[in-house]
């Protein structure tokens, strides 16, 4: 396993984002495993996990300059940290996110930010993808800024899990939207990672468990 991988699953165990045992995800499965970036809760982890976004952003995109987008409410934090990472390294980005409601008094509207305008690309970011469910939210909403195009998202871990097809959601949401869609690490990784240690046997099984009825067949 590269070591920015193990880096990676480290901190969002000792960050308390990654935990074992039995939880329900967005799309109503029940998962033995559960990726919260809501957990994240210092200066210091919120701009570490930044830190992890942007690398993602500059290896895949490169210095293409595009609007980063959080969808409220994980993804506004990690649009803001993202952004101040980037600019770290030389390439300032703005960032927007939504309302959960639409405000009808001062400026208005349902984002907060810098809105897109015709012409421009959006990277959208996102904690983690399990069936899609959150990202066709977000292309809905998306949908109403007209001219703008969403260039790719990146999530922090892959959960290899099929969609509404045997195929993996993420994939399913490349071919219905036409943008790639990235992650730090996957579920494979992390199995890889638990492997290292025979105390994390039964929460390795339990996902692999999981993965043989709900991973992703393509």
């Amino acid at each position: 396993m590269e070591s920015y991988k193990r880096e990676f699953i480290q901190f969002l165990e000792g960050a308390g984002v990654l935990k074992f045992g039995d939880f329900t995800a967005k799309s109503g499965r029940k998962i033995p495993y559960f990726i919260n970036a809501g957990d994240i809760k210092t200066g210091d982890q919120i701009a570490k996990l930044g830190e992890f976004y942007a690398k993602a952003y500059l290896e895949k995109v490169g210095n293409r300059r595009t609007v980063l987008y959080g969808p409220a409410y994980k993804g506004i934090s990690i649009a803001v940290s993202s952004s101040i990472a980037l600019s770290k390294e030389g390439l300032d980005v703005p960032f927007f996110f939504n309302r959960k409601e639409a405000k009808d008094h001062g400026e208005g509207g349902v984002f907060v930010g810098y809105v897109p305008k015709s012409g421009e690309e959006v990277v959208i970011v996102e904690d983690v993808i399990t069936a899609g469910t959150a990202i066709r939210e977000s292309m809905a909403i998306l949908g109403g800024l007209e001219g703008v195009k969403v260039a790719a998202t990146f999530v922090m871990v892959d959960r290899k899990e099929k969609g509404k097809t045997e195929k993996s959601a993420m994939a399913e949401v490349e071919e219905e939207f036409g943008f790639p869609v990235y992650s730090v690490v996957d579920v494979y990784d992390i199995i890889e990672y638990l492997e290292e240690d025979a105390k994390n046997a039964e929460n390795v099984e339990r996902i692999k468990n999981y993965l043989a009825v709900n991973g992703a067949k393509a």
